[in-house]
């Protein structure tokens, strides 16, 4: 039998209040309170926090704080990956961020849904579908990426876009909902 987490993770229906991730939550919250008070004077303590929150953190990862998450631990960002003020990532399934990406301030990754049927809805418990981010995107301020979409490497995402579908490599998207604007030269 799967344990509430493994449903999780799985993009199946879960318990959000099973202890196991009521626990993980709460760590997450006293790890990225405690970035969100840190000064640009002690980076060492940022990427400190910033390792034990993450699942994986590559080199060079510049987050301006305040930052947000559920988990931080279903996190995995690669190499020099900067995320402006107020990024808020709802990890409750896989997070991938590829190298070199940029987020603009304001940014949201959403992970976390809910079914659309109001009984099941009512029920408290809740699913989620993983993201993936590939290299060199930016993603302009303000935008949203809905559950279970991908976008891929050196894609451009305008602001304020509504990402609710996947976003093909080297494209310029925008909109609510994004759409693909044109192709971008390599």
């Amino acid at each position: 039998m799967k344990s509430e987490r493994e449903l999780m993770l799985a993009g199946e229906m879960y318990d959000p209040m099973d202890p196991d991730l009521v626990a993980g939550r709460k760590l997450a919250r006293e790890l990225f309170q405690a970035f969100n008070q840190t000064t640009e004077d002690e980076p060492g303590k940022r990427n400190e926090l910033l390792g034990k929150l993450f699942g994986r953190q590559g080199e060079g990862l510049w987050i301006e704080p305040p930052f947000y998450c559920d988990y931080g631990q279903h996190i995995e960002v690669g190499d020099k990956v900067f995320m402006n003020f107020n990024c808020v990532i709802l990890d409750v399934c896989r997070v991938k961020i590829g190298s070199h990406t940029m987020f603009g301030p304001n940014v949201q990754v959403y992970t976390a849904t809910h079914p659309l049927n109001w009984k099941e809805r009512s029920s408290g418990r809740e699913l989620g579908k993983p993201i993936t981010i590939g290299a060199y995107v930016w993603l302009g301020g303000g935008a949203i990426i809905c559950p279970g979409v991908s976008i891929g490497d050196r894609s451009v995402i305008g602001a304020g876009s509504v990402v609710t579908k996947d976003i093909p490599a080297d494209v310029f998207a925008a909109g609510n909902p994004c759409r693909v604007i044109k192709k971008i030269e390599k």
